[in-house]
């Protein structure tokens, strides 16, 4: 796959982030997180979202003309003019218990030192196990496939439970671009 403008996506903690950062140094090309856009600067962080159209104005404004670059994470129900963009889409799964563990991990990296809510990690670690219950109506694995279903880009699907180097060299070797 030559450089392009590509969306990595998946559940929280599968790993969006790190192979999007990856590729993206690999083409040396931007990197952007959909998060980033979504939320609003705050302490605590993701607790203030920025109104859909000024996400998009900002994308717009920071990356989206560019000839290649590399998003991560979901852009359902409010990005999709910036998807439209898009030459692909990697769609990450993991195993529930696995990424939940990862979540774990890079939580307790984040808050080594500061001091956090814990009833607001609670939340979130709720938030995050619903992503695979069929019945959940927020952002969940069901509203993803859903979404890819209607999709008219390339899709490749991986199981981030592979070394990144791997993922890196799936990617790279993709020849639907």
């Amino acid at each position: 796959m030559q450089r392009s403008r590509i969306l990595i996506m998946g559940a929280s903690g599968s790993g969006t982030t790190t192979l999007a950062r990856a590729l993206a140094d690999r083409w040396a090309v931007p990197h952007a997180d959909a998060d980033d856009y979504f939320w609003l600067p705050s302490s605590p962080p993701y607790t203030r979202k920025r109104p859909a159209a000024d996400r998009i104005a900002l994308m717009e404004a920071l990356f989206v003309p560019r000839e290649a670059w590399v998003l991560s994470g979901s852009l359902l129900g409010w990005g999709e003019s910036v998807v439209a963009q898009c030459d692909a889409v990697v769609f990450l799964t993991l195993d529930p218990e696995e990424r939940l563990r990862r979540l774990e991990t890079r939580e307790a990296v984040r808050r080594a030192g500061q001091s956090f809510d814990p009833a607001a990690w609670e939340e979130f670690r709720n938030w995050a196990r619903s992503y695979d219950d069929p019945s959940f109506t927020g952002r969940s694995r069901g509203g993803h496939e859903a979404w890819l279903e209607s999709l008219e880009k390339p899709l490749l699907r991986l199981d981030s439970a592979l070394p990144g180097t791997r993922l890196v060299d799936a990617v790279l070797t993709w020849d639907q671009c």
